[in-house]
């Protein structure tokens, strides 16, 4: 049928397998990114699980699309009712169209088509999903390098430590293993060989960058002095920049060797590549989570000292501005490297507070204590003249009552004498 496409989604992206008009039209219908990303490698995946003739008809009759899915994308997919399966962790299904519309689902073990009850063929398409998705992420940290002014060499080069210089290796050794291998189609014996030591200095490099992040955050976080405060976190704002972008090439080319290590498993225990695939994406989830902590801690302190800063803006405006403007020059530089790794975070929790406002609050602060001086010296003035008021009353009405009693008894002893 012209218009079944099967799809396939690991939450990370999304296979589309049908006739090409049925494929195009199914994209376009979810607002999906439609280019030919993966396609050769896909169909090559698919036709290398099954027959020669097989694989030849498939291709005939079906065109392959990968697409990567964002947060909201994926639970788009929700609606299609896939099914998901235990073991690959995959989500699969049929859709069956008429006149352009998707209007059923099938589940693949009761359809024809190219995965139609064949695990092995499933388990390489999911292998070949995960890595289009690892050399995607690849693909926007060398954009995101490439947009900073510190070029990632110049960074490498430029430290005397043999741990960072050794890092320049292994980015030659990674980047000859993938022309290779996009030249063959595969990892060779020989080809691994090069690589697989490789994984030791890439770790050992990438907790060196966060332990030089932590120490700096530690350096600022100890000053107690505004003038010492400041010119601590003017050298966290020039350096952080040069960690981070160690600490994205450390992450791109731990999914290169990632890469890699799929095609090898693939070739050399076939059986066993569902589960070293789901155990390179949790390992890739772990080194996520322990970069989003260390950062998130940097920033933290980062707003801790800002906030010293600002308690003291009236009287060190300068020094002030120049610590709350690190924060937010780091903040920045954070954020976007945390959205080029994939890591999600609440917008608001690194919000920046700009000196400026926090001049006009310590100012409003200010203004609205020396009007509360002011009510209270107005109010002490107005209850004293009313108690001098009231006295005057009081008094005068002494008087008056005592004159009247004086004029009363004056008239009582002129009428007695006569």
């Amino acid at each position: 049928m012209d218009d079944e496409i099967q799809l396939i989604t690991d939450g990370d992206g999304l296979t589309v397998i049908g006739s090409p008009i049925a494929v195009e039209r199914f994209l376009v219908s979810e607002g999906l990114p439609s280019n030919d990303r993966g396609s050769r490698r896909l169909g090559s995946t698919l036709g290398n699980a099954a027959g020669v003739a097989q694989a030849a008809a498939d291709k005939a009759a079906n065109s392959t699309r990968w697409v990567k899915l964002t947060k909201e994308s994926a639970k788009r997919m929700d609606k299609y009712g896939l099914r998901e399966n235990a073991k690959t962790g995959l989500s699969t299904g049929v859709l069956k169209g008429d006149s352009g519309q998707i209007k059923g689902f099938v589940e693949f073990a009761k359809e024809s088509g190219p995965l139609r009850t064949n695990p092995a063929r499933l388990a390489n398409i999911a292998t070949a999903m995960a890595q289009l998705a690892m050399q995607q992420a690849m693909d926007e940290i060398a954009d995101y390098l490439a947009t900073i002014d510190e070029k990632v060499d110049d960074v490498l080069r430029a430290q005397k430590d043999v741990t960072l210089s050794n890092m320049v290796g292994v980015d030659l050794v990674i980047e000859e293993a993938l022309t290779i291998r996009e030249k063959v189609g595969r990892v060779s014996d020989i080809t691994w060989s090069k690589v697989q030591t490789t994984a030791t200095t890439i770790a050992v490099t990438q907790v060196y960058a966060l332990r030089q992040l932590d120490a700096l955050a530690e350096k600022m976080e100890s000053r107690s002095k505004i003038g010492d405060l400041a010119k601590a976190s003017k050298d966290l704002e020039s350096k952080a920049g040069e960690w981070l972008v160690v600490l994205a090439h450390c992450f791109r080319l731990q999914d290169a060797l990632a890469v890699l290590e799929l095609d090898r498993v693939q070739d050399a225990s076939p059986e066993e590549l569902d589960l070293h695939r789901l155990g390179l994406r949790a390992a890739r989830q772990n080194r996520v989570d322990l970069i989003s902590r260390s950062t998130e801690r940097l920033m933290t302190r980062m707003h801790a000292a800002a906030g010293r800063a600002n308690a003291k803006v009236l009287s060190h405006p300068t020094t002030s501005r120049d610590v709350v403007h690190a924060r937010n020059h780091v903040e920045a530089a954070v954020v976007d490297f945390h959205g080029r790794l994939g890591i999600e975070r609440d917008p608001e929790s690194l919000e920046a507070r700009r000196w400026k406002d926090a001049a006009v609050e310590v100012r409003n602060r200010a203004l609205e204590k020396g009007a509360e001086n002011v009510d209270v010296a107005r109010r002490i003035g107005t209850e004293t003249l009313d108690r001098a008021k009231s006295a005057t009353g009081k008094l005068s009405s002494e008087i008056a009552e005592r004159a009247l009693r004086l004029r009363k008894g004056g008239k009582d002893t002129q009428e007695r004498g006569h």
